[in-house]
C-alpha cells in the first residue's frame, strides 16, 4: 500500500492510500482533534476524479467537527472516502481499508456512510480496531441510520414549529433521497400525520416508500418545485446552490444530507432571502454520530443515554435560531460561530 500525505491546511492530517492489490484508492481526512479523537463515517462512491474526492471528504471531515462540538460528543471531526462504485466492493478492499485507518493509530475512527454497511466495517475491524457501528451483539451501537433519522424528525419538527407555528399533522414535506435514512425518516413524519412527496435515483427506493407510506413520487429533477412545509434533502450534498433555490416553495430546509448548501455564506443568505428557515445540516443529522460515540464512553454502549442526547437536537436549533435572530445571522453562521467557540474552549491554549 502506498500512503501519501497531503497538505490541507487548517486540517491536521489528510492522506491519499492506493492499494493495487485490492484496487483501493481513498483518502482520510481529520479535521480536528481539539475535543477527541476524530470520528467520522466512511464513504464509498464512484467520485468523477481524485480532485471530487479530496474535496468531499475535506468537506464532510470539518462538517463532522462541528457536528460534534454542538452535539458534546467529547469527539473531533474526521471522514474517510474510497473512490468505487457498490459492484466493486470487496472484502479484501475493505481489509486494505481497515490497514490504512489502522496507521492512523486511533486519531482516526470510522463509521457507516454512504454505500458502506455493517458487513464491510466487519471486513475493516480485521484489520483494525478503531472502528463504530457494529451491532450490539458485537459491542456496538448498530447502523447510525435510524437514529440520524430520528434526530432530523425531531429536527424538522422543531423548524417548522419555528417557522409557522403549527406540527406535521397534515403539512407536506418533500424528501429528497429515499435511501434507509429518507425511508426512516419518512415512516416517522408519517407517523405524525404528514403527507410525503419522495424522490430518488434509485426507482426501486421509491417504490418502496409509495408502497408503504402512500408517498406520492416526482421526478429527482422536480423535487425542488414541489410546494410544501419543509424540504428535506437526504441524499448527496451541494443541492442548494443558484438553481435549486430560487425554486424552492417551502417554508423550511431540514433534512439529513451532509453540506447541503453548495457555498455556506452566499446559499444560506439566499435562503434567509427567501424567507426559508435553514436547520443548519450538522446540527439536525447529529442523531447517527451521537449514537457512535456512545459507544466510547466509559461503559459501553447505552441506547438510553444515545437516545437521551439525541432528543436534544430541537434544544440546539432553538439556541442556534434565537442566536442567529439576536445577532442577525443566518443559521448556519450562528452554528458555525457557537461551533467554533466550542472549539476555542477546547484548546489548549484557551485553557491556560
Amino acid at each position: 500500500m502506498r500512503i501519501t500525505r497531503l497538505d490541507a491546511p487548517g486540517y491536521e492530517r489528510v492522506e491519499r492510500a492506493e492499494d493495487p492489490e485490492t484496487g483501493l484508492v481513498a483518502f482520510i481526512s481529520v479535521h480536528s482533534t481539539t475535543l477527541g479523537p476524530a470520528l467520522g463515517g466512511m464513504r464509498l462512491w464512484p467520485y468523477r476524479s481524485e480532485d471530487e474526492a479530496l474535496d468531499d471528504v475535506l468537506r464532510l471531515s470539518r462538517g463532522m467537527t462541528y457536528k460534534s462540538a454542538l452535539a458534546q460528543t467529547g469527539l473531533g471531526g474526521g471522514k474517510s472516502v474510497v473512490i468505487a462504485d457498490r459492484d466493486q466492493k470487496t472484502p479484501a478492499l475493505f481489509e486494505a481499508m481497515g490497514r490504512f485507518i489502522e496507521q492512523f493509530g486511533g486519531v482516526y475512527v470510522t463509521a457507516e456512510d454512504v454505500n458502506v454497511t455493517v458487513d464491510d466495517l466487519r471486513a475493516v475491524r480485521r484489520s483494525t480496531a478503531h472502528v463504530c457501528g457494529l451491532t450490539t451483539a458485537e459491542g456496538g451501537g448498530g447502523d447510525p441510520g435510524p437514529y440520524t433519522a430520528y434526530g432530523c424528525f425531531l429536527g424538522i419538527r422543531e423548524s417548522l414549529r419555528m417557522a409557522t407555528g403549527s406540527g406535521l399533522e397534515g403539512r407536506t414535506v418533500a424528501i429528497q433521497g429515499t435511501g434507509s435514512v429518507g425511508r426512516e425518516l419518512g415512516r416517522r413524519l408519517a407517523g405524525e400525520g404528514a403527507r410525503l412527496v419522495v424522490a430518488d435515483l434509485n426507482e426501486a427506493n421509491v417504490e418502496r416508500v409509495v408502497e408503504e407510506l402512500g408517498a406520492v413520487a416526482v421526478d429527482p429533477e422536480e423535487i425542488y418545485d414541489v410546494d410544501c412545509a419543509a424540504f428535506a434533502p437526504c441524499a448527496l450534498g451541494g443541492v442548494l446552490n443558484d438553481d435549486t433555490i430560487p425554486r424552492l416553495r417551502c417554508a423550511v430546509v431540514a433534512g439529513a444530507a451532509n453540506n447541503q448548501l453548495l457555498d455556506e455564506e452566499r446559499h444560506s443568505e439566499a435562503l434567509r432571502a427567501r424567507g426559508i428557515l435553514y436547520a443548519p445540516d450538522y446540527v439536525i443529522n447529529a442523531g447517527g454520530i451521537v449514537n457512535v460515540a456512545c459507544e466510547l464512553v466509559a461503559g459501553g454502549y447505552d441506547e438510553d443515554v444515545a437516545l437521551e442526547r439525541i432528543e436534544r437536537i430541537p434544544v440546539a436549533l432553538r439556541e442556534i435560531f434565537a442566536a442567529a435572530e439576536a445577532r442577525g445571522l443566518t443559521p448556519q453562521a450562528a452554528a458555525q460561530h457557537l461551533a467554533e467557540t466550542a472549539l476555542a474552549r477546547g484548546r489548549p491554549e484557551a485553557s491556560t
